[in-house]
């Protein structure tokens, strides 16, 4: 197995869909530039909508998305891989498919992904989320082979369901994707701790590419896009503000890990406690 570079991209995006996806294409050519092999997108990298009637009337079906073919000519022409946080993919009975892709330097699409988890929450103070009025959830974990081994993909509520990431590392990956627009009430409070403890359960990398600042409908975002060693070292952290952050990632160390601590192969069966 041989080092690669991989880097994180943190946006705020708008909901203008050329303007951001000009946004990210310009840190994504920096990133290049410095190195990186793998760049990886936050979710909702080329839209940040609010209200259910607004965001249907702006996804747009795979075949016709304006956003899937601007980044897949952009891998083509700086010859990287990318990994595409999600779209708004307009799908079956006026619904929407929180999508990931995963492109290659050929511009080919290599993997999709669909959210599974959806953010159904209420925070306080009325920030109120209702993900599944919107979306459809996706039904199956995805991992895809890169030059360096297998990528786990998954989008920011999935983080909270660690059997996801088990699972998706006993399925041969060896980093995860966690592409978000945390908000800022929960980010301050569990997006360093929870990414770590993904990083260490599993013995994988850790990438989480970030929305950060304020957007449309005064949504906050947390920011900190975040690399994690197999150990659970922070290897990188974007802080606050857009830009990008990069790491040297040696895919021995989830061996490394793996071997220390080899709690994926100590699985024990057990019953189920009662309900009193």
């Amino acid at each position: 197995m041989r080092n690669f570079k991989a880097a994180c991209l943190q946006v705020n995006a708008s909901n203008d869909l050329s303007a951001n996806c000009d946004a990210a294409a310009r840190l994504a050519v920096e990133a290049r530039a410095a190195g990186a092999d793998l760049i990886l997108m936050p979710e909702n990298v080329a839209m940040m909508e609010w209200g259910r009637s607004n965001i249907v009337l702006k996804a747009m079906p795979e075949d016709e998305h304006l956003a899937l073919k601007f980044f897949r000519d952009l891998a083509r022409e700086i010859g990287a891989w990318l990994h595409i946080g999600s779209l708004h993919v307009l799908v079956a009975d006026g619904m929407v498919a929180n999508r990931s892709f995963v492109i290659a330097p050929t511009g080919d699409i290599k993997a999709r992904y669909d959210k599974i988890h959806m953010f159904d929450v209420d925070l306080g103070l009325g920030e109120v989320y209702r993900e599944s009025a919107t979306f459809t959830p996706g039904d199956r974990a995805v991992g895809v082979a890169l030059p360096w081994g297998r990528l786990g993909l998954s989008v920011c509520y999935d983080l909270r369901f660690p059997h996801l990431y088990r699972s998706l590392a006993k399925a041969g990956c060896d980093f995860l994707a966690v592409p978000a627009a945390f908000t800022r009430t929960t980010g301050k409070a569990h997006w360093h701790v929870l990414l770590r403890a993904r990083a260490i359960e599993t013995g994988c990398y850790v990438f989480a590419p970030a929305q950060c600042g304020e957007h449309v409908n005064d949504r906050q975002t947390y920011g900190h896009a975040l690399i994690v060693s197999p150990w659970g070292e922070i290897l990188a952290d974007a802080l606050e503000q857009p830009g990008w952050v990069m790491a040297d990632i040696d895919p021995r160390k989830v061996e490394d890990a793996r071997k220390k601590i080899p709690c994926l192969d100590h699985d024990r069966p057990f019953a189920m406690p009662g309900r009193d």
